[in-house]
């Protein structure tokens, strides 16, 4: 598939320095607000937002089907109501606009000064109006860990790990934007088989290293989404911290998993990065054996090699980085984990999102949770200020960064960072 804005030969007229996760190879969508303007939706080039609203006023994306109304919004999805070939279409002229050898927005000084913000002048809001919010749990390497210390190592993977992506529905209404903080959760722990549970803040704070990926409008409810569609159905990714309570997920977890260890808060980044941006990223995924159900079989190369890594930035500042793992590790990639989630019939909304699951790879520098990293406590990791974790602390920032590159194009996400307040005593 060949899409015009993905050319790694375009250059900008906008500046966009080295390194930048941000070239006109990109073009991120997002939803930003100033201290004299309402919120709006607009598109990242290297350190400057394109105000979208404002663009759209000044006649430059006629014979869209966007409305002024579909830009001048507090989220995406009005815009993404539209579906995949309007966004697809948009971000191919705003590519086109953005071209060095295109004069039309470039010449015109009074129009860019309309059209151009800083992103240092401007608030990022949570740019998703998040229906619905679905976590897989995709990744063999951080099931294998999992399962390793929690159980027989010899039977880490449950029966029905390689057969089908095990997920659950969490809660949407705590998802916010990077750079919220996010205080301590309460509530029961049990160490011991032997004593009582106790209610008390959690002294077992983890991340967890994910992506997500968000959802234009799906089938009716009772059609299935299959995996040679699923692509057609999902607008873009986001990095993702599901962050975690690890003693009050061990007391409350039997029979039906997660609840108060996952519902105080999860993290994203800003910033989404389209599918049709990191197309050309893609790579084989893993060979599934056993060979799986016949739904859940795609064809193409559907995982995306995508670079991620983890920093600890305690109050002193020092970052230290714990983890660097890739997206490519997954054993389960989206087109399937979409087909499974549809299967039985359930309908997909505009806005909803799914995160990947804790993202591990094969070596213990590649492990994306500390869980994993300090060895569920029995090696505690070396900070640079001398300090050591083998969880979070309060004050501390976690910061997840990710990138994609190739050809001397880098598509990358921004920060998703949160720091950690203490827990609200009652």
């Amino acid at each position: 598939m060949e899409i015009s804005a993905n050319d790694p030969r375009l250059k900008s007229w906008v500046d966009v320095p080295q390194g930048s996760d941000f070239p006109i190879q990109n073009l991120p969508f997002g939803v930003f607000r100033t201290e004299s303007q309402l919120p709006r939706v607009g598109v990242a080039i290297g350190d400057k937002i394109l105000d979208l609203k404002a663009l759209h006023i000044l006649g430059y994306l006629e014979n869209l089907p966007f409305r002024l109304e579909d830009f001048l919004a507090d989220s995406l999805n009005p815009m993404m109501k539209h579906g995949k070939k309007a966004s697809r279409d948009l971000r191919n002229r705003i590519s086109k606009l953005l071209r060095s050898d295109m004069p039309d927005l470039r010449d015109r000084e009074h129009h860019v000064k309309q059209v151009l913000v800083s992103q240092s002048e401007v608030q990022m809001l949570l740019p998703i109006r998040v229906g619905d919010y679905t976590d897989f749990y995709s990744s063999e390497d951080h099931a294998r860990n999992v399962g390793t210390m929690f159980r027989d190592p010899a039977k880490a993977l449950l029966p029905n790990w390689k057969h089908l992506p095990v997920g659950y529905h969490g809660r949407a209404s705590s998802i916010v934007v990077s750079g919220t903080p996010i205080n301590r959760p309460m509530g029961q722990v049990n160490p011991s088989d032997d004593t009582p549970p106790t209610f008390k803040a959690s002294g077992q704070l983890d991340f967890e290293l994910e992506v997500a990926f968000v959802t234009f409008d799906g089938k009716p409810m009772g059609q299935r989404i299959s995996t040679g569609e699923a692509d057609d159905y999902i607008f873009g990714l986001m990095l993702f911290n599901d962050w975690s309570a690890r003693d009050i997920q061990r007391w409350e977890y039997v029979p039906l998993g997660p609840f108060l260890a996952k519902n105080f808060g999860s993290t994203v980044s800003p910033w989404v990065v389209t599918l049709d941006a990191l197309e050309p990223f893609r790579v084989p995924g893993p060979v599934q054996d056993p060979e799986v159900l016949p739904y859940l079989k795609y064809e193409g190369n559907k995982n995306i090699d995508i670079h991620l890594e983890v920093g600890i930035i305690p109050s002193n500042g020092q970052e230290t980085i714990v983890s660097r793992s890739n997206y490519k590790h997954m054993y389960w990639n989206m087109t399937q984990q979409l087909a499974h989630h549809t299967v039985g019939g359930c309908n997909i909304k505009c806005g909803d999102m799914m995160a990947s699951g804790t993202i591990s790879g094969p070596t213990e520098g590649s492990f994306g949770s500390m869980l994993e990293i300090a060895w569920k406590g029995t090696k505690p990791v070396a900070m640079t200020d001398g300090s050591t974790r083998n969880f979070i602390l309060d004050g501390d920032n976690v910061v997840i960064r990710g990138y994609a590159e190739k050809e001397g194009v880098r598509v990358g996400f921004g920060k998703c960072e949160g720091v950690v307040l203490p827990a609200i005593e009652f």
